[in-house]
């Protein structure tokens, strides 16, 4: 129990003192590297052999595709498209796409937060409990985000610790991280792209 509670801490300090100081293209690097070491030191499953990847990708994929098409239909409603023109989109959007969404956020975050924290958390307080303190974290690590980006930051860690509770799920359900990564890729990468869009000019 100690262990998941300091890990839990040490995530949420990070994302909200280190994370947020460090250049873009460091904090990429730096946190695809601390996730792998964490998944090693806990020794959280990745579930990528054969059967349990194909079971991840079997439910991941209707997830993500289902989430994508629920992010695209949202662009319809004017608050949405408001708020998206409005956000400030990184000088350089091919690398946010192909590189800082999907390692630096999707891997890092789903490696530390279902694998490593989920891990030791299932093992400490038992599957139920361990995916509840992992989704608070992972809620509470996007304190910064919210702070940044002038978005309310209850209702911000409201829903990312429901989404956290969702991917947590998936890992759990599938024993493979491939199903929660593809929901969560699908939710930043559908939410970034329509941002793109939203943001071009016609």
């Amino acid at each position: 129990m100690r262990k998941a509670g300091a890990l839990a801490v040490a995530l949420v300090a990070w994302s909200g003192l280190v994370g947020p100081r460090l250049p873009p293209r460091a904090r990429l690097l730096v946190h695809g590297a601390l996730a792998g070491l964490l998944v090693r030191r806990t020794g959280a499953p990745l579930g990528l052999t054969p059967t349990d990847l194909w079971r991840g990708v079997g439910l991941g994929l209707p997830v993500a595709t289902a989430v994508s098409a629920a992010v695209g239909a949202s662009t319809l409603a004017p608050p949405v498209r408001r708020g998206m023109a409005a956000r400030e989109l990184p000088d350089s959007v091919p690398e946010w796409l192909l590189a800082h969404i999907p390692l630096g956020t999707v891997w890092s975050e789903e490696a530390a937060y279902r694998g490593a924290l989920g891990t030791l958390a299932a093992d400490a307080m038992g599957a139920r409990a361990g995916r509840v303190l992992q989704a608070t974290a992972f809620g509470l690590s996007h304190v910064s985000d919210a702070r940044a980006a002038g978005e309310p930051v209850l209702g911000t860690v409201l829903v990312t610790g429901v989404a956290g509770w969702c991917f947590g799920w998936l890992y759990d359900r599938t024993g493979s991280l491939a199903a929660p990564m593809l929901a969560h890729l699908a939710v930043n990468e559908a939410g970034a792209v329509a941002a793109v869009l939203v943001r071009r000019p016609r």
